[in-house]
């Protein structure tokens, strides 16, 4: 068996399919999508969540901390501006962590019910900061190379402005903002972390079969984070091999 390297539209082809292990699939995201969580479940899943969204940032300003890159610094400092804010408003910048706080109140959240992380769980943590200090211990290309889950991200975040109004229309609509946000920045940014990463890893298959545990590794951490909300906000149980929520508490 041959072991040189795939060629770049095969080594794309390699972590695109990674797809079917995104956190879309999970039970959790499957039930919202098909409108069956409640609105206690929909606000302890952006309770949670919101963890995440304040990490992004972190995450981002870890790889600039490590990269001695110029030209990937100037690209990739636009993701903290991005989610932190900055300039003015018609700039946006108000950013995602604010939008993000803009879904609780569009859910029934107050901003201190967001805010105060008081709902988030330890296992949400325990993920989020595996993410994290991936990013600040590992080399800033294959912290890059996590990044890669926005390879899915547009799709679940255009099924949720598409879907949410017709399965769950006591949402807010200036909720949405988010992830309308998200559907270009995600678009943009994919392109960013996916020439660098197939260009470094691609020196030899050993690498490139790298990048797809790295990616692989980023799947696990956003289903891990579904996992931990599930558990916290729903009462699971099994029927037939399939999971269903009965109930909730945030």
């Amino acid at each position: 068996m041959s072991n040189a390297p795939w060629s770049r539209e095969e080594f794309e082809q390699k972590l695109r399919e990674r797809g079917r292990g995104y956190h879309i699939y999970h039970p959790f995201h499957v039930l919202m999508y098909e409108g069956k969580l409640t609105q206690k479940q929909m606000q302890c899943w952006v309770a949670n969540r919101f963890y995440y969204q304040t990490a992004i940032p972190i995450k981002d300003a870890a790889i600039l901390s490590n990269c001695t890159d110029r030209e990937i610094r100037r690209g990739w400092i636009q993701r903290i501006i991005d989610h932190d804010g900055g300039g003015s408003i018609a700039e946006g910048g108000d950013g995602g962590i604010e939008a993000w706080i803009g879904l609780g109140d569009a859910v029934g959240l107050t901003r201190e019910d967001v805010t105060s992380m008081k709902y988030v769980v330890p296992g949400a943590r325990f993920a989020v900061d595996a993410y994290i200090n991936f990013a600040r211990q590992r080399p800033w290309q294959e912290a890059v190379c996590s990044s890669l889950t926005e390879l899915f991200a547009p799709h679940i975040h255009q099924q949720r402005i598409d879907s949410w109004p017709d399965k769950y229309p006591w949402v807010k609509p200036e909720g949405m903002q988010y992830f309308k946000n998200r559907l270009t920045q995600a678009r943009r940014d994919v392109q960013q972390g996916l020439d660098v990463t197939l260009e470094y890893f691609s020196q030899s298959r050993e690498m490139q079969e790298r990048a797809c545990e790295i990616l692989q590794f980023k799947l696990d951490v956003l289903w891990a984070l579904a996992d931990s909300i599930m558990l916290a906000c729903c009462d699971v149980k099994i029927e037939d091999g399939v999971q269903y929520v009965r109930q909730d508490q945030v």
